[in-house]
């Protein structure tokens, strides 16, 4: 079931990790290898993938070398959204997965890549066809971002709405499917691109949307997803219940899970952004979680998943082309 493990979530981003507080990568670099070595000592054969990094910046991952980040990690991601995001054009793609291949011999993934409705469905429509023509081939991952709106009632946790304006809002509009599981333009052409593209899909603690998710990835062909598991969350009352729920329920999909989000309490300031106190803290979380999930607690996939594909989607698209 668990296909990889990833470290962290776009290390190099201010929403992410506190850049202030750890300016050179100290810190991270340091938890990155500790998590590496510990997900290897609980399951040697399975990959090991630095959390994408947001900007696609090969300097970053130079640095992440010359402190040993590396040496723990078999293969290395990336998020692009130049659509709604980034400064650079999506036919560029290829560029900035040669310039990061350029500077490390580990494959490179996508983890991350998406197209927001924020101005019009056709939008994401026709940035879905070119970016699997600009990537597939060219990564061994390609998760797209994501299968659902985040809803509107939810803050964005890992965006700064008073500094980002409008960039701030698309954070909303991301998904094949709004907020109530209706679908969009993209939704009825997804599976076109399965099982070459995945999902990347975040749920947030006890989320009511899991289970409608894993319908909706089984009819549009998905058959490998990335999602999380929260260091932070997993000091909630009843975590490891929900974690159990959430990892049961999508045993059918090949699935890295990444590992992030610094408890209030374990970092150096209260505040998920913040570098731990004691990186080897997370690397014992992570042991911990691939002992449990990794390790036989929750069942391999019985069987391959997209080998039949209902007719939600199709029933759907006169109301998703009006």
């Amino acid at each position: 079931m668990i296909e990889a493990a990833m470290i962290w979530n776009e290390p190099n981003n201010k929403s992410h990790w506190d850049l202030e507080a750890d300016p050179n990568w100290a810190i991270f670099a340091q938890m990155a290898k500790l998590a590496g070595e510990a997900i290897a000592a609980e399951a040697p054969r399975l990959p090991r993938v630095l959390g994408g990094m947001s900007p696609i910046d090969p300097e970053f991952l130079k640095l992440l070398a010359s402190q040993g980040a590396l040496d723990a990690v078999d293969a290395v991601a990336v998020h692009g959204f130049p659509l709604d995001w980034n400064h650079w054009l999506i036919d560029e793609w290829p560029e900035k997965l040669k310039l990061i291949g350029g500077a490390t011999r580990l494959p490179v993934w996508v983890s991350e890549v998406g197209v927001s409705t924020f101005g019009a469905e056709e939008v994401q429509e026709w940035g879905l066809r070119r970016s699997a023509e600009l990537l597939r081939g060219r990564a061994p991952r390609i998760h797209w971002y994501s299968l659902y709106d985040l809803p509107a009632a939810w803050p964005a946790t890992t965006r700064h709405k008073e500094a980002e304006g409008s960039s701030y809002y698309r954070h909303f509009h991301m998904g094949l499917l709004d907020e109530h599981g209706h679908p969009k333009r993209a939704a009825r052409i997804f599976h076109e691109f399965t099982p070459e593209l995945g999902i990347c899909q975040w749920f947030h603690f006890e989320d009511h949307r899991l289970d409608d998710a894993v319908r909706a990835m089984k009819d549009l062909g998905v058959t490998y997803l990335r999602t999380g598991l929260s260091w932070a969350d997993f000091y909630r009352p009843n975590a490891e219940a929900w974690f159990d729920r959430q990892m049961r329920a999508l045993e059918d999909f090949a699935v890295t899970v990444t590992f992030c989000f610094t408890p209030e309490d374990k970092g150096v300031w209260p505040h998920y952004t913040a570098p731990p106190k004691e990186p080897a803290e997370f690397a014992d979380f992570c042991a911990r979680m691939i002992r449990r999930y990794a390790g036989g607690t929750v069942d391999a996939p019985r069987h391959p998943v997209g080998a039949e594909r209902s007719d939600t989607f199709e029933r759907a698209d006169v109301a998703a082309s009006d």
